[in-house]
């Protein structure tokens, strides 16, 4: 299977993570830091706002099951991208909206995606599209949090919630 990989932020990278692992033809995902200025931050050096990063997810895909458009129109479900620097009660830098694109291939299609969202939202979307530069992987804790914790609160509150909405409450078979 050729894979490509799309790098996405829509606030808390484990409400996108828990997303997009239920997706198929998504083969693997990886919540971490990107968009920033810090060689290998941490999760404490990120949340202070200092380090210029936003919290993402790397998305491997196939694109002969989801194409990358796909990949996209999922994203703006998943958040809201009218809110700079915030998804719900998460706020700062870390939390906005970004699509770190891995070619100019990518870059077009992400512009393209955002005219084609518009309509859906009333305010502006203030999503950034960036070229991608870095991904540092976040502390392992970060990786499959919703799998692992779906009793936490932020996993009930947050998050579940979302997966209904979007009819992602029960995961695919891996």
């Amino acid at each position: 299977m050729a894979t490509e990989t799309a790098t996405l932020g829509g606030g808390c990278f484990w409400c996108v993570e828990a997303v997009y692992e239920r997706i198929d033809g998504v083969s693997a995902v990886r919540s971490g830091y990107a968009g920033g200025h810090v060689a290998h931050p941490t999760y404490q050096q990120v949340c202070s706002g200092g380090t210029g990063h936003a919290e993402v997810v790397q998305v491997d895909f196939d694109p002969a099951t989801i194409s990358y458009d796909q990949v996209l129109d999922l994203f703006w479900l998943a958040h809201d991208p009218t809110t700079p620097n915030r998804q719900g009660a998460d706020v700062g830098p870390q939390y906005r909206s970004i699509i770190l694109y891995h070619s100019d291939e990518q870059r077009r299609a992400a512009e393209a995606s955002i005219e084609r969202a518009q309509s859906s939202f009333r305010a502006p979307i203030v999503t950034e599209i960036a070229e991608f530069t870095d991904f540092f992987e976040a502390e392992d804790y970060h990786q499959g949090f919703y799998r692992s914790n779906p009793n936490h609160g932020y996993c009930r509150v947050v998050i579940k919630p979302k997966l209904d909405k979007l009819g992602l409450d029960v995961k695919r078979a891996e």
